[in-house]
């Protein structure tokens, strides 16, 4: 098991002031993918040790947030992979949606989405949620997950098919 150290107070390089300025943009990320604050808490707090055990080895500051979404991303993957998820996290009701805030007479309608994308396979929703919830480009999202654009491709389009027929969304000809 690796060693951690505990940081003085005014010698973790900017990681304070990062966590600061960026915590919560990556905690909403975090609940997108899990669709529960609890877990998206821990995901976060996980990410976050990995990303601090890591933070001397960063190539610049500015490389740190889509580094911390990468952590974010590949954590959760590796989780519901070893958890083998069918009762994935995001199946239970969304649980920070405020009803009063705009759109929120749709929460019946984004509770159905949220559980659409708790049947995703992880890596589709973690593509789903880069794209439309980050707007990531395909590119983009290839270099995040360290998969090629036709991977990510063929997962969106496998993801976004899925997600018409659970919705009941499907085209009718």
């Amino acid at each position: 098991m690796q060693e951690v150290s505990v940081a003085r107070a005014g010698e973790d390089d900017g990681f304070s002031a990062f966590v600061e300025t960026h915590g919560a943009a990556l905690r909403r990320y975090a609940l997108a993918l899990t669709g529960s604050s609890a877990d998206a808490d821990d995901l976060l707090q996980t990410a976050l040790v990995k990303l601090y055990l890591a933070w001397g080895r960063l190539d610049s500051v500015e490389a740190a947030p889509a580094y911390a979404r990468t952590i974010i991303t590949r954590t959760f993957v590796s989780w519901t992979r070893r958890l083998s998820f069918r009762e994935r996290p995001g199946a239970r009701a969304v649980d920070d949606i405020d009803p009063a805030a705009p759109g929120g007479a749709n929460l019946g309608d984004r509770d159905e989405v949220w559980r659409a994308l708790a049947t995703l396979a992880p890596r589709q929703r973690a593509v789903v949620v880069l794209r439309f919830y980050d707007d990531l480009t395909e590119a983009a999202i290839a270099e995040h997950l360290g998969c090629s654009v036709g991977t990510v491709k063929s997962q969106l389009s496998r993801a976004l098919a899925h997600l018409r027929t659970r919705l009941g969304k499907e085209e009718r000809s």
